[in-house]
């Protein structure tokens, strides 16, 4: 019996464990690229704030 626990408490763990990571997925906002003319993020606050970081560029390597 005692393997039989322990793998209904494994697959228990896991399946919450499951469910919590799709909560955070779920909830996390989404960065605003592509404002104020840039396809970078433009940082708003801090020292460091009106930068813009990570620009985003395709390269034409197929032409």
């Amino acid at each position: 019996m005692d393997r039989h626990t322990k793998l209904l408490k494994e697959f228990s763990r896991s399946k919450t464990q499951a469910e919590l990571l799709k909560k955070f997925n779920k909830s996390r906002k989404a960065v605003n690229t592509g404002d104020s003319g840039t396809f970078g993020y433009r940082i708003k606050e801090g020292t460091n704030a009106g930068k813009v970081i990570k620009h985003l560029k395709k390269t034409s390597e197929n032409i």
